[in-house]
């Protein structure tokens, strides 16, 4: 079942396929009215990451090989639909960052990134067909607070089992949001999408549907 604006609506009518289990990317393109159903991909990403750092990939060409296997992995079995994929990779002093498997190593992030400045790469990508057609690329840089170990509990507490979502371990559409004193780059992007680039992109296809 597809949905625009909490709203369900026949899967026929959704032009788009989003390959992203993401709520924050979910939300967006929700807030946007984009008609879209939502399948998630069958793909190993710890693998496909092992073997692109074995090769040096540099981080964006990283998060673009991600997003491309996601958006294939679907698109291959949805013949005629425009599948939206998506991968976000974060660097920190020569340092990548995958998603925290509990709180525990989320801390442990969040001490390592609390004072310093990282870099978020989020690729996008469009397939039709098992093809890779659109491709876009935005790179946000993001200075954190410096954070005393009581404020960083108290983050914690606030923020919930929610943060292990988000690769920085931190949601800046919610009280995450507190913890930086810089943020350059697109706000969308940072959240999961590039929102503007991918409307404008559904757009020239005819893809972004009615006001509704």
């Amino acid at each position: 079942m597809s949905t625009t604006a909490g709203r369900p609506l026949p899967p026929e009518t959704a032009p788009l396929v989003l390959a992203s289990a993401s709520a924050s990317r979910r939300q967006l393109l929700l807030d946007a009215g984009v008609r879209f159903r939502v399948v998630p991909p069958d793909v190993d990403e710890v693998a496909l990451r092992r073997d692109l750092e074995a090769r040096a990939t540099p981080l964006a060409d990283m998060a673009m090989a991600l997003a491309c296997e996601k958006a294939l992995a679907v698109s291959r079995d949805e013949p005629g639909s425009l599948v939206l994929g998506a991968d976000q990779m974060l660097e920190c002093d020569g340092r990548r960052f995958d998603k925290a498997k509990d709180m525990a190593e989320a801390r442990r992030n969040l001490e390592v990134l609390q004072g310093r400045t990282h870099r978020l790469v989020t690729a996008t990508v469009l397939a039709t067909d098992g093809e890779p057609g659109w491709r876009h690329t935005e790179t946000s840089c993001l200075t954190m607070r410096s954070l005393d170990d009581d404020s960083l509990t108290a983050y914690m507490a606030a923020a919930g089992e929610r943060i292990l979502a988000s690769v920085g371990c931190y949601q800046v559409e919610g009280c995450g949001i507190r913890l930086f004193e810089r943020i350059e780059g697109d706000w969308h992007a940072i959240i999961g999408l590039p929102l503007v680039a991918v409307l404008n992109e559904l757009a020239a296809r005819g893809a972004l549907g009615p006001w509704d």
